[in-house]
Protein backbone atom coordinates (compact mmCIF):
# COMPACT_ATOMS: atom_id res chain seq x y z
CA UNK A 1 0.00 0.00 0.00
CA UNK A 2 1.17 3.67 -0.90
CA UNK A 3 1.70 6.57 1.16
CA UNK A 4 0.07 8.83 -1.32
CA UNK A 5 0.39 10.14 -4.66
CA UNK A 6 3.10 12.18 -6.49
CA UNK A 7 2.30 14.11 -9.45
CA UNK A 8 5.93 14.95 -10.83
CA UNK A 9 6.85 18.07 -13.39
CA UNK A 10 3.83 19.69 -14.46
CA UNK A 11 3.72 22.08 -17.08
CA UNK A 12 1.86 24.19 -15.19
CA UNK A 13 -0.04 23.40 -12.05
CA UNK A 14 -2.77 26.45 -11.37
CA UNK A 15 -2.84 26.92 -7.40
CA UNK A 16 -5.87 29.51 -7.84
CA UNK A 17 -4.94 31.16 -4.52
CA UNK A 18 -5.11 35.25 -4.42
CA UNK A 19 -2.45 35.70 -6.11
CA UNK A 20 -3.39 33.73 -9.35
CA UNK A 21 -0.34 31.58 -9.41
CA UNK A 22 0.49 29.29 -12.05
CA UNK A 23 4.28 27.05 -11.46
CA UNK A 24 6.05 25.62 -13.93
CA UNK A 25 7.39 22.75 -13.42
CA UNK A 26 6.15 21.90 -9.84
CA UNK A 27 5.10 18.92 -7.81
CA UNK A 28 2.55 18.02 -5.74
CA UNK A 29 2.60 15.91 -2.53
CA UNK A 30 -0.48 14.14 -1.47
CA UNK A 31 -0.82 11.65 1.68
CA UNK A 32 -4.18 10.30 2.76
CA UNK A 33 -7.11 13.20 1.70
CA UNK A 34 -4.44 15.91 1.87
CA UNK A 35 -2.53 18.21 0.26
CA UNK A 36 0.67 17.33 2.11
CA UNK A 37 3.15 20.33 0.30
CA UNK A 38 3.77 21.68 -3.34
CA UNK A 39 7.47 21.63 -4.39
CA UNK A 40 8.61 24.30 -7.00
CA UNK A 41 10.86 24.00 -10.00
CA UNK A 42 13.71 24.89 -7.73
CA UNK A 43 12.90 21.83 -4.62
CA UNK A 44 12.84 19.21 -7.71
CA UNK A 45 15.36 16.94 -5.97
CA UNK A 46 13.23 16.63 -2.59
CA UNK A 47 10.90 15.23 -5.02
CA UNK A 48 12.95 12.77 -6.87
CA UNK A 49 14.10 11.38 -3.35
CA UNK A 50 10.76 10.92 -2.57
CA UNK A 51 9.50 9.21 -5.19
CA UNK A 52 12.61 6.93 -5.49
CA UNK A 53 11.57 5.55 -1.96
CA UNK A 54 8.48 3.66 -3.86
CA UNK A 55 6.05 4.37 -1.26
CA UNK A 56 4.39 6.94 -3.36
CA UNK A 57 2.04 6.33 -6.89
CA UNK A 58 4.14 8.74 -9.53
CA UNK A 59 2.12 10.27 -11.93
CA UNK A 60 4.23 12.17 -14.79
CA UNK A 61 2.38 15.28 -15.57
CA UNK A 62 5.18 16.31 -17.79
CA UNK A 63 2.12 17.14 -20.53
CA UNK A 64 -0.35 18.91 -18.03
CA UNK A 65 -2.13 21.35 -16.20
CA UNK A 66 -2.99 20.69 -12.95
CA UNK A 67 -5.68 22.62 -10.90
CA UNK A 68 -8.22 22.05 -7.82
CA UNK A 69 -11.19 19.94 -8.63
CA UNK A 70 -14.25 22.14 -10.85
CA UNK A 71 -17.43 22.48 -7.64
CA UNK A 72 -20.84 21.46 -9.29
CA UNK A 73 -23.51 23.99 -7.39
CA UNK A 74 -26.82 22.80 -8.82
CA UNK A 75 -27.79 19.92 -10.52
CA UNK A 76 -30.99 17.11 -10.91
CA UNK A 77 -29.54 13.62 -11.59
CA UNK A 78 -32.74 12.33 -12.18
CA UNK A 79 -33.48 13.99 -15.38
CA UNK A 80 -30.56 12.12 -17.21
CA UNK A 81 -33.24 9.71 -18.37
CA UNK A 82 -35.21 12.46 -19.85
CA UNK A 83 -32.66 14.41 -21.85
CA UNK A 84 -33.79 15.44 -25.52
CA UNK A 85 -37.10 14.49 -25.68
CA UNK A 86 -38.25 16.19 -28.85
CA UNK A 87 -42.00 17.35 -27.32
CA UNK A 88 -39.73 19.44 -24.55
CA UNK A 89 -37.13 20.66 -26.93
CA UNK A 90 -38.57 23.94 -27.43
CA UNK A 91 -40.28 24.83 -24.79
CA UNK A 92 -39.92 27.53 -21.83
CA UNK A 93 -39.53 26.62 -18.21
CA UNK A 94 -43.49 26.59 -16.82
CA UNK A 95 -44.03 24.89 -20.27
CA UNK A 96 -41.35 22.41 -19.99
CA UNK A 97 -41.94 21.76 -16.22
CA UNK A 98 -46.39 20.69 -16.76
CA UNK A 99 -44.89 18.45 -19.49
CA UNK A 100 -42.16 17.16 -17.75
CA UNK A 101 -43.91 16.36 -13.96
CA UNK A 102 -46.21 13.40 -15.24
CA UNK A 103 -42.71 11.84 -16.66
CA UNK A 104 -40.73 12.27 -13.33
CA UNK A 105 -44.09 10.51 -11.51
CA UNK A 106 -42.47 7.26 -12.54
CA UNK A 107 -40.00 7.69 -10.85
CA UNK A 108 -38.18 4.29 -9.21
CA UNK A 109 -35.14 3.36 -7.56
CA UNK A 110 -33.52 1.80 -10.45
CA UNK A 111 -34.10 5.18 -12.15
CA UNK A 112 -32.69 7.42 -9.13
CA UNK A 113 -29.69 4.82 -8.81
CA UNK A 114 -28.54 4.63 -12.57
CA UNK A 115 -29.43 8.13 -12.77
CA UNK A 116 -27.34 9.40 -10.31
CA UNK A 117 -24.45 6.96 -11.31
CA UNK A 118 -24.78 8.61 -14.72
CA UNK A 119 -25.00 12.49 -13.60
CA UNK A 120 -21.63 11.67 -11.17
CA UNK A 121 -19.77 9.22 -13.85
CA UNK A 122 -20.36 12.68 -16.69
CA UNK A 123 -19.28 14.65 -14.38
CA UNK A 124 -16.22 13.04 -13.27
CA UNK A 125 -15.01 12.86 -16.21
CA UNK A 126 -15.39 16.48 -17.18
CA UNK A 127 -13.46 17.34 -13.55
CA UNK A 128 -15.84 17.91 -10.91
CA UNK A 129 -14.52 16.58 -7.73
CA UNK A 130 -17.69 17.56 -5.41
CA UNK A 131 -21.09 18.37 -6.20
CA UNK A 132 -24.47 18.84 -4.96
CA UNK A 133 -28.19 17.59 -6.02
CA UNK A 134 -31.59 18.72 -6.25
CA UNK A 135 -33.74 15.63 -5.75
CA UNK A 136 -37.11 17.38 -5.25
CA UNK A 137 -39.58 14.36 -6.65
CA UNK A 138 -41.22 11.81 -4.04
CA UNK A 139 -43.48 9.78 -5.70
CA UNK A 140 -45.09 7.37 -3.09
CA UNK A 141 -42.51 4.16 -2.32
CA UNK A 142 -39.42 7.41 -3.01
CA UNK A 143 -38.80 7.91 0.35
CA UNK A 144 -35.11 6.74 0.49
CA UNK A 145 -34.33 8.19 -2.58
CA UNK A 146 -31.61 10.51 -1.08
CA UNK A 147 -30.04 7.55 0.28
CA UNK A 148 -29.74 5.82 -3.04
CA UNK A 149 -28.16 8.93 -4.08
CA UNK A 150 -25.58 8.54 -0.74
CA UNK A 151 -24.73 5.13 -1.94
CA UNK A 152 -24.29 5.75 -5.44
CA UNK A 153 -21.86 9.16 -4.45
CA UNK A 154 -19.34 6.57 -2.49
CA UNK A 155 -19.08 4.56 -5.56
CA UNK A 156 -18.34 6.86 -8.00
CA UNK A 157 -15.97 8.47 -5.26
CA UNK A 158 -17.68 11.89 -5.22
CA UNK A 159 -17.64 14.69 -2.87
CA UNK A 160 -21.88 15.47 -2.52
CA UNK A 161 -23.82 17.78 -1.06
CA UNK A 162 -26.91 16.38 -1.34
CA UNK A 163 -30.39 18.81 -0.87
CA UNK A 164 -33.27 17.38 0.49
CA UNK A 165 -35.91 19.11 -1.82
CA UNK A 166 -39.62 19.10 -1.38
CA UNK A 167 -42.99 20.04 -3.38
CA UNK A 168 -45.92 20.45 -0.69
CA UNK A 169 -48.31 22.60 -3.01
CA UNK A 170 -49.73 20.97 -5.71
CA UNK A 171 -52.30 21.82 -8.66
CA UNK A 172 -55.16 22.03 -6.54
CA UNK A 173 -53.32 23.99 -3.90
CA UNK A 174 -52.54 26.48 -6.81
CA UNK A 175 -48.69 25.17 -7.87
CA UNK A 176 -47.51 23.42 -10.61
CA UNK A 177 -46.79 19.90 -9.80
CA UNK A 178 -49.61 17.49 -9.87
CA UNK A 179 -50.95 15.54 -6.76
CA UNK A 180 -48.59 12.40 -7.22
CA UNK A 181 -45.10 13.97 -6.85
CA UNK A 182 -45.97 16.14 -3.81
CA UNK A 183 -45.61 15.25 0.37
CA UNK A 184 -47.25 16.16 3.25
CA UNK A 185 -45.08 19.15 5.09
CA UNK A 186 -45.10 16.77 8.53
CA UNK A 187 -43.61 14.02 5.99
CA UNK A 188 -41.06 16.79 4.46
CA UNK A 189 -39.65 17.79 7.41
CA UNK A 190 -39.01 14.12 9.33
CA UNK A 191 -37.28 12.86 6.68
CA UNK A 192 -34.85 16.36 6.42
CA UNK A 193 -34.18 15.51 9.97
CA UNK A 194 -33.57 11.43 8.71
CA UNK A 195 -31.26 12.29 6.53
CA UNK A 196 -29.39 15.21 8.55
CA UNK A 197 -28.99 13.16 11.08
CA UNK A 198 -27.57 10.00 8.99
CA UNK A 199 -25.32 11.43 6.56
CA UNK A 200 -24.28 15.26 7.56
CA UNK A 201 -20.68 15.53 8.27
CA UNK A 202 -18.73 18.15 9.62
CA UNK A 203 -15.33 16.82 9.53
CA UNK A 204 -12.67 18.41 8.05
CA UNK A 205 -12.46 16.65 4.54
CA UNK A 206 -16.20 15.82 4.44
CA UNK A 207 -17.23 13.86 1.87
CA UNK A 208 -21.10 13.80 2.38
CA UNK A 209 -23.01 17.02 3.73
CA UNK A 210 -27.33 17.66 3.46
CA UNK A 211 -28.88 21.00 2.62
CA UNK A 212 -32.75 21.58 2.85
CA UNK A 213 -34.27 22.78 -0.29
CA UNK A 214 -37.54 23.66 -0.84
CA UNK A 215 -37.95 23.22 -4.64
CA UNK A 216 -39.39 26.64 -4.89
CA UNK A 217 -41.66 29.80 -4.26
CA UNK A 218 -44.63 28.08 -6.67
CA UNK A 219 -44.56 24.62 -5.17
CA UNK A 220 -44.35 25.24 -1.21
CA UNK A 221 -46.08 26.94 0.77
CA UNK A 222 -44.49 29.91 2.99
CA UNK A 223 -45.36 28.27 5.81
CA UNK A 224 -42.75 25.16 5.08
CA UNK A 225 -40.59 27.41 3.58
CA UNK A 226 -40.21 29.47 7.24
CA UNK A 227 -40.62 26.11 9.16
CA UNK A 228 -37.09 25.03 6.68
CA UNK A 229 -35.37 27.52 7.75
CA UNK A 230 -35.51 27.72 11.30
CA UNK A 231 -34.66 24.07 11.71
CA UNK A 232 -31.83 24.78 9.16
CA UNK A 233 -30.44 26.61 11.31
CA UNK A 234 -31.12 24.97 14.27
CA UNK A 235 -29.47 21.77 12.60
CA UNK A 236 -26.58 24.34 11.35
CA UNK A 237 -27.19 23.13 7.83
CA UNK A 238 -27.40 25.13 4.16
CA UNK A 239 -30.70 26.02 2.31
CA UNK A 240 -30.97 25.89 -1.13
CA UNK A 241 -33.39 26.56 -4.11
CA UNK A 242 -34.71 27.99 -7.34
CA UNK A 243 -35.08 31.62 -7.85
CA UNK A 244 -35.76 33.96 -10.20
CA UNK A 245 -35.38 31.66 -13.16
CA UNK A 246 -37.84 33.67 -15.23
CA UNK A 247 -40.25 36.43 -15.29
CA UNK A 248 -42.91 34.14 -14.54
CA UNK A 249 -41.81 33.18 -11.53
CA UNK A 250 -41.46 37.36 -10.97
CA UNK A 251 -45.20 37.35 -12.57
CA UNK A 252 -46.06 34.62 -9.68
CA UNK A 253 -44.79 35.97 -6.49
CA UNK A 254 -45.99 39.69 -7.31
CA UNK A 255 -49.50 38.01 -7.99
CA UNK A 256 -50.17 35.44 -4.97
CA UNK A 257 -47.66 37.58 -2.54
CA UNK A 258 -47.19 40.61 -3.52
CA UNK A 259 -43.69 40.69 -2.96
CA UNK A 260 -40.92 40.46 -5.87
CA UNK A 261 -38.87 36.42 -5.51
CA UNK A 262 -35.87 38.24 -3.52
CA UNK A 263 -38.38 40.50 -1.12
CA UNK A 264 -40.76 37.24 -0.31
CA UNK A 265 -37.37 34.96 0.08
CA UNK A 266 -36.15 37.42 2.78
CA UNK A 267 -39.66 37.49 4.25
CA UNK A 268 -39.69 34.15 5.17
CA UNK A 269 -35.52 33.67 6.30
CA UNK A 270 -34.27 33.03 3.41
CA UNK A 271 -31.55 35.83 3.17
CA UNK A 272 -27.97 35.04 4.21
CA UNK A 273 -24.67 33.33 4.04
CA UNK A 274 -26.50 29.66 4.89
CA UNK A 275 -27.88 30.43 1.22
CA UNK A 276 -27.67 29.88 -2.10
CA UNK A 277 -30.37 30.28 -5.18
CA UNK A 278 -30.23 28.49 -8.69
CA UNK A 279 -30.35 30.86 -11.31
CA UNK A 280 -30.90 34.57 -10.18
CA UNK A 281 -31.56 35.76 -13.46
CA UNK A 282 -34.21 38.57 -12.51
CA UNK A 283 -32.73 40.36 -9.80
CA UNK A 284 -32.08 44.31 -9.91
CA UNK A 285 -29.26 46.00 -8.95
CA UNK A 286 -30.82 46.80 -4.78
CA UNK A 287 -31.41 42.62 -4.29
CA UNK A 288 -28.00 42.09 -6.02
CA UNK A 289 -26.38 44.57 -3.25
CA UNK A 290 -28.37 43.05 -0.65
CA UNK A 291 -27.45 39.30 -1.35
CA UNK A 292 -23.65 40.60 -1.54
CA UNK A 293 -23.87 42.28 1.78
CA UNK A 294 -25.54 39.28 3.08
CA UNK A 295 -23.58 36.43 1.71
CA UNK A 296 -26.04 35.08 0.16
CA UNK A 297 -25.04 32.35 -2.86
CA UNK A 298 -25.95 31.97 -6.48
CA UNK A 299 -25.46 28.87 -8.87
CA UNK A 300 -25.09 30.47 -12.26
CA UNK A 301 -26.36 27.66 -15.01
CA UNK A 302 -25.79 29.46 -18.13
CA UNK A 303 -26.39 26.40 -20.58
CA UNK A 304 -29.86 25.52 -18.84
CA UNK A 305 -30.47 29.69 -19.13
CA UNK A 306 -29.73 29.15 -23.11
CA UNK A 307 -31.36 25.99 -23.29
CA UNK A 308 -34.66 27.55 -22.16
CA UNK A 309 -34.47 31.09 -22.97
CA UNK A 310 -34.72 32.22 -19.91
CA UNK A 311 -31.81 34.66 -19.77
CA UNK A 312 -28.58 35.82 -18.98
CA UNK A 313 -27.44 36.22 -14.90
CA UNK A 314 -26.18 39.21 -14.35
CA UNK A 315 -22.72 37.49 -12.87
CA UNK A 316 -19.80 40.06 -13.07
CA UNK A 317 -22.37 42.61 -11.19
CA UNK A 318 -23.06 39.77 -8.96
CA UNK A 319 -19.17 39.32 -8.24
CA UNK A 320 -18.44 43.36 -7.99
CA UNK A 321 -21.31 43.30 -4.88
CA UNK A 322 -18.93 40.22 -3.02
CA UNK A 323 -22.12 37.48 -4.28
CA UNK A 324 -20.37 34.36 -4.14
CA UNK A 325 -21.06 32.72 -7.36
CA UNK A 326 -21.02 29.39 -8.37
CA UNK A 327 -20.99 27.36 -11.72
CA UNK A 328 -23.56 24.45 -12.13
CA UNK A 329 -24.59 22.59 -15.12
CA UNK A 330 -28.27 22.48 -13.73
CA UNK A 331 -30.40 19.71 -15.85
CA UNK A 332 -29.42 17.62 -16.63
CA UNK A 333 -32.88 17.85 -19.01
CA UNK A 334 -32.52 21.71 -19.37
CA UNK A 335 -29.05 21.42 -20.28
CA UNK A 336 -28.49 18.67 -21.63
CA UNK A 337 -25.55 17.88 -20.41
CA UNK A 338 -23.07 17.32 -17.28
CA UNK A 339 -20.58 18.68 -18.79
CA UNK A 340 -18.39 20.69 -15.96
CA UNK A 341 -15.42 21.85 -17.89
CA UNK A 342 -18.17 23.43 -20.54
CA UNK A 343 -20.52 24.95 -18.07
CA UNK A 344 -17.23 26.98 -17.22
CA UNK A 345 -16.60 27.70 -21.06
CA UNK A 346 -20.25 28.85 -21.58
CA UNK A 347 -19.66 31.06 -18.48
CA UNK A 348 -16.47 32.04 -20.28
CA UNK A 349 -18.56 33.11 -23.34
CA UNK A 350 -22.37 34.32 -22.62
CA UNK A 351 -21.26 37.38 -20.48
CA UNK A 352 -19.04 38.68 -23.45
CA UNK A 353 -22.26 39.26 -25.11
CA UNK A 354 -23.87 42.29 -23.78
CA UNK A 355 -21.81 43.23 -21.05
CA UNK A 356 -18.78 43.53 -22.68
CA UNK A 357 -15.76 41.32 -23.84
CA UNK A 358 -13.34 41.76 -20.66
CA UNK A 359 -16.52 41.49 -18.15
CA UNK A 360 -15.72 37.77 -17.34
CA UNK A 361 -11.90 37.07 -17.38
CA UNK A 362 -10.65 33.16 -17.63
CA UNK A 363 -9.72 33.63 -13.84
CA UNK A 364 -12.71 34.86 -12.17
CA UNK A 365 -14.67 31.35 -14.40
CA UNK A 366 -12.35 29.50 -12.78
CA UNK A 367 -13.11 31.30 -9.50
CA UNK A 368 -16.07 30.50 -9.47
CA UNK A 369 -16.26 27.21 -10.83
CA UNK A 370 -13.46 26.14 -7.91
CA UNK A 371 -13.12 28.66 -4.63
CA UNK A 372 -16.93 29.89 -4.86
CA UNK A 373 -18.59 26.71 -5.71
CA UNK A 374 -16.34 25.04 -2.43
CA UNK A 375 -17.68 27.74 -0.46
CA UNK A 376 -21.13 27.75 -1.45
CA UNK A 377 -21.34 23.84 -0.65
CA UNK A 378 -19.53 24.08 2.42
CA UNK A 379 -16.71 22.02 1.43
CA UNK A 380 -14.13 24.50 2.47
CA UNK A 381 -11.23 22.84 2.56
CA UNK A 382 -11.81 21.96 -1.65
CA UNK A 383 -11.02 24.38 -4.59
CA UNK A 384 -7.28 25.39 -4.05
CA UNK A 385 -4.30 23.69 -4.18
CA UNK A 386 -2.15 24.38 -0.56
CA UNK A 387 -0.66 22.37 1.72
CA UNK A 388 -3.75 21.25 4.06
CA UNK A 389 -6.15 21.37 1.48
CA UNK A 390 -8.13 18.49 0.07
CA UNK A 391 -6.58 16.44 -2.03
CA UNK A 392 -9.19 17.32 -4.91
CA UNK A 393 -6.95 17.56 -8.38
CA UNK A 394 -7.91 17.53 -11.84
CA UNK A 395 -5.28 17.09 -14.60
CA UNK A 396 -5.98 17.79 -18.15
CA UNK A 397 -3.32 16.70 -21.01
CA UNK A 398 -2.43 19.35 -23.18
CA UNK A 399 -0.06 17.93 -25.42
CA UNK A 400 -3.03 17.46 -27.93
CA UNK A 401 -3.99 18.58 -31.55
CA UNK A 402 -6.23 21.05 -29.62
CA UNK A 403 -4.31 22.87 -27.83
CA UNK A 404 -1.94 23.90 -30.36
CA UNK A 405 -0.70 27.35 -30.16
CA UNK A 406 -2.83 27.65 -27.32
CA UNK A 407 -0.14 27.20 -24.27
CA UNK A 408 1.16 30.77 -24.13
CA UNK A 409 -1.53 31.13 -20.91
CA UNK A 410 -2.00 26.78 -20.04
CA UNK A 411 -4.42 27.54 -17.52
CA UNK A 412 -7.56 29.50 -19.93
CA UNK A 413 -6.57 27.40 -22.91
CA UNK A 414 -8.43 24.72 -21.36
CA UNK A 415 -11.79 27.29 -21.53
CA UNK A 416 -10.85 28.91 -24.90
CA UNK A 417 -9.13 25.95 -26.56
CA UNK A 418 -9.57 21.87 -26.91
CA UNK A 419 -12.67 20.08 -28.17
CA UNK A 420 -12.52 17.07 -25.73
CA UNK A 421 -13.84 17.66 -22.15
CA UNK A 422 -12.37 14.55 -20.28
CA UNK A 423 -9.82 14.84 -18.07
CA UNK A 424 -6.80 12.97 -17.80
CA UNK A 425 -6.63 12.45 -14.25
CA UNK A 426 -9.41 13.34 -11.30
CA UNK A 427 -8.13 12.99 -7.84
CA UNK A 428 -11.00 13.13 -5.52
CA UNK A 429 -10.23 13.23 -1.83
CA UNK A 430 -7.31 11.49 -2.36
CA UNK A 431 -7.87 9.27 -4.24
CA UNK A 432 -7.88 8.24 -7.98
CA UNK A 433 -11.49 7.81 -9.66
CA UNK A 434 -10.48 8.96 -13.12
CA UNK A 435 -6.91 8.20 -14.61
CA UNK A 436 -5.72 8.82 -18.32
CA UNK A 437 -9.71 9.54 -19.71
CA UNK A 438 -10.71 6.35 -17.50
CA UNK A 439 -13.34 6.37 -14.94
CA UNK A 440 -11.91 4.01 -12.45
CA UNK A 441 -14.10 3.54 -9.84
CA UNK A 442 -17.47 1.88 -11.70
CA UNK A 443 -17.89 0.81 -15.35
CA UNK A 444 -18.59 3.00 -17.70
CA UNK A 445 -19.91 0.77 -20.02
CA UNK A 446 -22.57 -0.78 -17.40
CA UNK A 447 -23.64 2.80 -16.77
CA UNK A 448 -24.23 3.65 -20.52
CA UNK A 449 -26.23 0.53 -21.28
CA UNK A 450 -28.38 0.68 -18.24
CA UNK A 451 -29.26 3.98 -18.44
CA UNK A 452 -30.17 3.72 -22.29
CA UNK A 453 -32.35 0.41 -21.40
CA UNK A 454 -34.54 2.75 -18.60
CA UNK A 455 -34.44 5.64 -20.33
CA UNK A 456 -36.22 3.48 -23.06
CA UNK A 457 -38.78 2.26 -20.96
CA UNK A 458 -39.57 5.86 -19.47
CA UNK A 459 -40.32 7.26 -23.11
CA UNK A 460 -42.13 3.75 -24.24
CA UNK A 461 -45.03 4.26 -21.49
CA UNK A 462 -47.59 4.72 -23.76
CA UNK A 463 -49.24 7.35 -21.59
CA UNK A 464 -46.20 9.95 -22.29
CA UNK A 465 -46.04 11.36 -26.23
CA UNK A 466 -42.38 12.43 -27.05
CA UNK A 467 -43.67 13.96 -30.04
CA UNK A 468 -43.55 17.51 -31.11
Amino acid sequence: MTKGIIIKNAYAMALLDAKNTVLKDASLLIEGNEIKKIYTKEESGEIENLAASGEYKLIDAAHNLVLPGFVNTHHHFYQIFTRNIPKMQDEKLFDWLIDLYDVWALLDEEWVRWSTLAALGELALTGCTATTDHHYVFPKGGERFIDTQFAAAEQIGMRFHATRGSMSRSKKDGGLPPDSVVQTEEDIMLDCERLINKYHDTSKHSMRKVALAPCSPFSVTPKLLEETAKFARTKKVKMHTHLCETNDEDDYCLKVYKLRPVDFMESVGWLGPDVWFAHSIYVNDAEIERMGKLGTGVAHCPSSNLRLGSGIAPVPKMLAHGVPVGIAVDGSASNDSSDMLGELRMALLVHRVGTGVSSMPAFDVFKMGCQHGARILDFNTSGEIAAGKAADIIMYDLDSIGYVGALHDPLSSILFAGFNHRVNYNITNGKIIVEKGVLKTFDERSIVENGNRIAERIVNRKYIDIKR
